[in-house]
This record gives C-alpha cells, structure tokens and sequence, in this order.
C-alpha cells in the first residue's frame, strides 16, 4: 500500500497476506483524490473514513493535509494494522476506532467536511449507506460523501447525488 501524495507520499506499507480487505487500488486512488481536489480543499479538513479496512484512505487524507481523521473499522486485525501505520508516521491526527459502522453513525454527533465509505461490496446494508449519512447530519453544509461500491449499484437516483466515477471494477459515488 503506498500513500500517493502530500507529507508523506511515497510511504510504503506491507499489507499482511491474512488481510482480507481489498485496498482501493493506486490507480483509482489517485483518480478519486484529483476529482476531490476539486470539490475541497483537503487542508485543515476534518474526515470520516467508514469500514477504513488497510487505512489506505485514512493515511492519504493525512498526508493531505487532514486537521482530524476518524477511521473506523470493525476487524481487529485490520484495525491494529492502521494504529501499527499511524505509530510508523507518528502522526495523532488520526482517531482510529474499532468498531460496527452502524453503531458508529448511531452514536456520531461530529460533522465531518468529507465522509469516505467503502464497505465490502456484499454488504446488505450497502444500499442504505448514503442515506444513513445525510439522515445523521454527519456532512458539514459544503461537505462532500464518497462512496465506493461495487458496478451493481446505481445511485444516480438519491437526492444528495451528484456524479459517479469508475476505475476499472471500482465505482464511486458522489454526493453533497
């Protein structure tokens, strides 16, 4: 796993073979992040990475600039891989929380200037993410939620939406 850009671009880090987590690759990384750059400014930003898996994303947004970023993950394993990553950076920026996503939007009161979510992609409850998020109040009024997902979800119709992106088998949703 490698951190694209910003403090700490280049970083590598060493996934464990066990991982059951799919990382977002490189490539769509990248394409995600330079179509956010034009969304926010990611200085200063306070972020919410939900089922954060490797960190990948939480450790990119760090690296842009993040004043906050709660990562939260369920898996033990994933979750002491992201703390393991944080202590290599020594960075406190980050509040990694393991724990249900749901019980997490339940009892979140923080807004956030970005929401990142990327559950596995058979997930039941995928579809009522979005709507969780907005129904919650979690985005601050310019705030954006990028959803990752698998080609079989269409979410043009939800009220929030504004654009879809895909990279290969990787498709995200945008909204404000």
């Amino acid at each position: 796993m490698r951190i694209i850009t910003g403090i700490y671009k280049g970083r590598h880090f060493d996934i464990p073979r066990s991982f059951k987590a799919r990382p977002t690759t490189d490539f769509a990384k990248e394409n995600i992040f330079n179509v956010l750059n034009g969304y926010m400014d990611f200085d200063g930003a306070v972020a919410l990475d939900l089922f954060s898996g490797t960190g990948s994303i939480s450790l990119e947004l760090l690296s842009r600039g993040c004043q906050q970023v709660v990562s939260v993950e369920a898996d033990r394993d994933h979750y002491a891989f992201i703390r393991q990553c944080l202590q290599k950076l020594n960075d406190d920026r980050c509040i990694a929380v393991r724990g249900d996503v749901f019980r997490f939007l339940k009892s979140c009161h923080q807004q956030f200037d970005l929401v990142f979510a990327d559950p596995p992609y058979a997930l039941k409850e995928l579809p009522s993410i979005p709507s969780l998020v907005f129904e919650r109040g979690l985005l601050k009024p310019e705030g954006i939620f990028v959803f990752e997902h698998g080609k079989d979800h269409n979410f043009a119709d939800h009220p929030h939406f504004v654009e879809h992106r895909s990279y290969g088998s990787v498709n995200f949703s945008i909204f404000r």
